[in-house]
C-alpha cells in the first residue's frame, strides 16, 4: 500500500496527474479547490459507507453515522490534509467476524457487540496515542497487510455475489463456503444477479472518469429504477427504513466476561484499521513532502471511533481508496473532509426517503467495484523478484481464505512475528579482518583477503542480541575462539548491531566474559551504543570492568592495543 517517496509538490513538474502548485495558491483558491473536492468526495462516500455497513452485519445508519464523525474528528485533531477517515472494507469485515463470533444469529446482540467493539477500539487507539505508540503498526509486516487485504477482498466479494444471489452459507471459510454456495445453484436470484452485473458495468465505465462519483451515479439509477418498477417482484430487495431520528448515546450494557473478551477482539480491530490508516496517511505525506504526527494521527483514529461507538456507528478509518480520491479532487486541507460532511448531511437530511429504495444489488456492486482495486497480483511481484517475504504473503492470503477474516489476521500476524523470531534467535556471527591495511574491518566470509590479526579476534553478531539469541550468538564466539590460532591473548567483540540490552544479555556476557578471562585472555566490547555502554558501566564487574567497555570503533580499539604494547 506504500508508495515511493516523491518530491515535494512545489518542486515537482506540472503534469495531468496530480494537483497544480499548492504554493501558488492564495487563500481564497485553496477553499474553493477544497469546496469542490468535498462536493466530489461526498458522491462517493455516502454510498460507500451504506455498502459496508451491510459488510459489518450493522444497520444502514451505521455507516453513515460513523462517515459524518470520522470526517468531522479527524478534521478536527488529525495532521493529513488530505486523509479521509471513514468506514472501510477491511474494518468492516474484522468487525463483523468478531461480533459473529460472539453472538451467533441474535441481531440485537450483534449491534450492541459491535457498538461496544468499535468503542473499545477508539479508547485503545487513544490510550496508544498518548503512550506515543504510532509504530504499533509495525506488528503488521506490509507483506502480510498485502496477503490479507488480497485475501480479504475475495471474501467480500464472493459475500457480495451470495447475499446478491440470495444464498448465506453458514461456514466463513472459503472451501465451505463455495461447496455450500454452489449447492444451491438452482435457487439463486438471477435477476438480483443481473442488476448487480449491470451497476458493475457502469462503474467500471464510470472509472475513467475520476471526478465523476460513480457509486452516487448508480444510486441515482437504482432508485430511479425503484420508482419506475416494483422491484420486489422481480426478488431485488432494497435497504429499507434508515433511522437516523432516534440516535442513541451511550454503550451498551454488557457482561464484564463479555467486555474482557471485546478488549481482546478490539486490538485486533486497532491494529488492521491504524495499520491501512497510517499506510495511506503516510504515502501521500512523502508523495507531497508534508510531515506526519503518528501518535496524534492515533488519537484523532481513536476519537473518531469512540464517537461513533457511542452512538452505535461502524468502525472508521483512512481508506486509501477514499484519501486517494480526495488528493485527485484537488483537496489542500482537512477543510475539504468538513466540506464533505456538509454535503452529505445535506443529502440526508433531504433525501432519508430515496436512499431507502436503493437496492441492494447496487449496493453489492459499489462494494465489489472498491475492493476489486486490491485484486491486483502485481503487488506480490517484489516478493518473488526480492526472493523475501514469499512465505509471509501466501500465508497472510491462505489464512484469510481457509481460516476466516479474523482468525485469519490473527494467524497471519502471528506467522509474521514467529518468522522474525526465528530470525533473530539464529543470528549469524562474523569474524572481521583488516581490509588492504586500512580503517576498515569487514567480513572475511564476504571478503577473503581480508588479513586476521595475530593474537586478536574480532567478532561481530550480525543482529541484536537479547534472551532468545544470546546464548546461541555466545557459543558461536565460542566456537571461533576455540579455532583461532594459538597465541590468542584479545577478542574484540563488536556489538554495534544491538542498540539495547536485557538483563539476560548482561548475565550471559558476564559468565562468557569469566570463562575469556579464566583462559588468560582480554575481552573487550567495543562499538557500544549509549545506552548498552550506561548499563554496563553499571553491571561492571571484575570479569567485566570498565576498561574492558568502549563506545570507540574496532580500528580505534585495536590500535590502542598496538600503543599499550608498545
Amino acid at each position: 500500500m506504500d508508495h515511493a517517496p516523491a518530491a515535494p509538490a512545489s518542486s515537482r513538474p506540472p503534469d495531468s496527474s496530480g494537483p497544480a502548485d499548492d504554493g501558488a495558491l492564495t487563500r481564497g483558491q485553496r477553499i474553493g479547490r477544497d469546496v469542490v473536492a468535498g462536493c466530489s468526495i461526498a458522491g462517493l462516500l455516502l454510498p460507500e459507507a451504506v455498502a459496508y455497513a451491510g459488510i459489518a452485519n450493522l444497520p444502514a445508519q451505521a455507516g453513515l453515522i460513523g462517515l459524518l464523525v470520522g470526517l468531522v474528528a479527524y478534521g478536527i485533531v488529525g495532521t493529513s490534509r488530505f486523509a479521509v477517515v471513514s468506514a472501510t472494507s477491511s474494518s468492516a469485515a474484522v468487525l463483523a467476524a468478531a461480533t459473529l463470533s460472539m453472538s451467533g444469529a441474535d441481531a440485537g446482540q450483534r449491534l450492541a457487540l459491535g457498538a461496544a467493539l468499535v468503542a473499545l477500539a477508539g479508547v485503545f487507539l487513544i490510550l496508544a496515542g498518548l503512550a506515543r505508540l504510532g509504530g504499533i503498526t509495525d506488528f503488521i509486516a506490509k507483506p502480510v497487510l498485502r496477503g490479507f487485504t488480497f485475501g480479504l477482498a475475495i471474501t467480500i466479494i464472493l459475500k457480495q455475489v451470495a447475499g446478491v444471489a440470495g444464498v448465506h452459507p453458514a461456514h466463513n471459510d472459503l472451501p465451505r463456503f463455495c461447496y455450500e454456495f454452489l449447492q444451491v445453484l438452482p435457487a439463486w436470484n438471477l435477476n438480483a444477479l443481473a442488476a448487480c452485473l449491470a451497476a458493475l458495468l457502469v462503474l467500471f465505465a464510470l472509472a475513467r472518469w475520476r471526478r465523476v462519483p460513480g457509486p452516487m451515479v448508480v444510486i441515482v439509477l437504482g432508485v430511479a429504477a425503484a420508482y419506475a418498477t416494483d422491484l420486489k417482484h422481480f426478488g431485488i430487495g432494497q435497504v429499507g427504513a434508515i433511522d437516523l431520528a432516534d440516535l442513541r448515546l451511550g454503550l451498551p450494557d454488557l457482561p464484564r466476561a463479555q467486555w474482557l473478551r471485546l478488549g481482546e477482539l478490539a486490538i485486533a480491530l486497532v491494529l488492521i484499521l491504524y495499520a491501512e490508516s497510517y499506510s495511506s496517511i503516510r504515502s501521500f505525506a512523502l508523495k507531497h513532502g508534508d510531515s506526519t504526527q503518528p501518535d496524534r494521527d492515533l488519537i484523532a483514529l481513536g476519537l473518531a471511533n469512540l464517537g461513533s461507538g457511542v452512538l452505535h456507528g461502524a468502525p472508521v478509518g483512512a481508506g486509501f481508496s477514499a484519501t486517494s480520491a480526495n488528493e485527485a479532487a484537488g483537496a489542500q486541507s482537512r477543510l475539504a473532509g468538513w466540506c464533505a460532511a456538509a454535503v452529505i448531511a445535506l443529502i440526508v437530511a433531504l433525501l432519508l426517503p430515496q436512499l431507502a429504495l436503493t437496492p441492494e444489488a447496487v449496493l453489492a456492486a459499489i462494494v465489489i467495484h472498491a475492493v476489486s482495486h486490491t485484486l491486483r497480483p502485481a503487488v506480490f511481484r517484489p516478493y518473488w523478484a526480492w526472493r523475501r517475504d514469499r512465505l509471509l504473503v501466501i500465508a497472510a492470503c491462505a489464512a484469510v481464505l481457509l481460516l476466516g477474516v479474523l482468525d485469519g489476521l490473527l494467524v497471519a500476524i502471528g506467522v509474521s512475528l514467529a518468522l522474525t523470531l526465528r530470525s533473530f534467535s539464529e543470528p549469524r556471527v562474523s569474524q572481521l579482518g583488516r581490509l588492504d591495511g586500512g580503517h576498515d574491518y569487514v567480513d572475511i566470509a564476504a571478503h577473503p583477503e581480508a588479513q586476521r590479526l595475530p593474537g586478536v579476534l574480532i567478532v561481530r553478531p550480525e543482529a541484536p542480541m537479547f534472551f532468545a539469541n544470546v546464548e546461541r550468538m555466545l557459543a558461536a564466539v565460542r566456537h571461533l575462539r576455540q579455532a583461532a590460532d594459538e597465541g590468542l591473548h584479545t577478542l574484540i567483540f563488536s556489538l554495534e548491531e544491538s542498540p539495547d540490552i536485557d538483563g539476560s544479555t548482561i548475565e550471559a556476557l558476564e559468565v562468557f566474559a569469566a570463562q575469556v578471562a579464566a583462559d588468560g585472555q582480554r575481552l573487550l566490547l567495543v562499538r557500544l551504543k549509549p545506552p548498552v555502554l550506561d548499563v554496563l558501566i553499571r553491571a561492571a564487574s571484575p570479569a567485566l570492568p570498565r576498561e574492558s567497555l568502549h563506545d570507540l570503533s574496532v580500528d580505534e580499539c585495536v590500535r590502542s592495543l598496538g600503543a599499550a604494547s608498545a
